[in-house]
């Protein structure tokens, strides 16, 4: 059997997907939801994507681990530095550990807050004055910041690869040009 030299095309699309998805849910966060007084009427609208976000990369998160699983993939990369290559997948699987930990603590906190109710269920519910009197929103907010942190190095890796060591390991992460 051929060595593999990229992950499987349905890997890739799951892979920049939730790249997408979880950056711009981050950005709703940060940008729009914490901007927003919980008084306002338009917070609920925004929280329904929010947290629609939310569930949909769950599901796309846990498609992606049963596809990891299930395909084959290219060799691990080396960093040219063994403690690095040691850190590597540790980082790699602390972001389905962060990004499990941010949907498990927003819906605590919906659950708390009774969410289900304002935002789905549209009962004209006010939303509670703050949610900071739960301690999953604290969670939240502090996953969120690492996350955004372990993205940030992520990108910045990548750049490395790119431009400076200049091997090819993105073109792993992404598909294959047509002949």
């Amino acid at each position: 059997m051929a060595p593999v030299t990229r992950y499987h095309p349905l890997l890739v699309a799951l892979h920049w997907l939730l790249a997408v998805s979880i950056v711009a849910a981050l950005l709703l966060g940060y940008f729009v939801l914490a901007a927003m007084p919980n008084a306002d009427p338009a917070k609920i609208k925004v929280l329904l994507v929010h947290m629609s976000a939310g569930m949909t990369i769950l599901a796309l998160m846990v498609v992606r681990f049963i596809v990891r699983a299930c395909t084959r993939h290219p060799p691990r990369a080396t960093t040219g530095r063994p403690l690095l290559d040691r850190l590597v997948p540790l980082i790699h699987y602390g972001f389905y550990a962060l990004v499990l930990a941010m949907v498990a603590t927003g819906y605590a906190t919906a659950i708390l807050a009774g969410l289900d109710r304002s935002v789905f269920q549209g009962t004209g519910e006010p939303l509670p004055p703050s949610f900071s009197a739960f301690p999953t929103f604290t969670a939240h907010a502090y996953i969120a910041l690492l996350l955004a942190g372990m993205i940030a190095l992520h990108a910045v890796a990548a750049l490395h690869h790119a431009l400076v060591r200049k091997d090819g390991l993105l073109q792993r992460m992404w598909f294959r040009r047509a002949m």
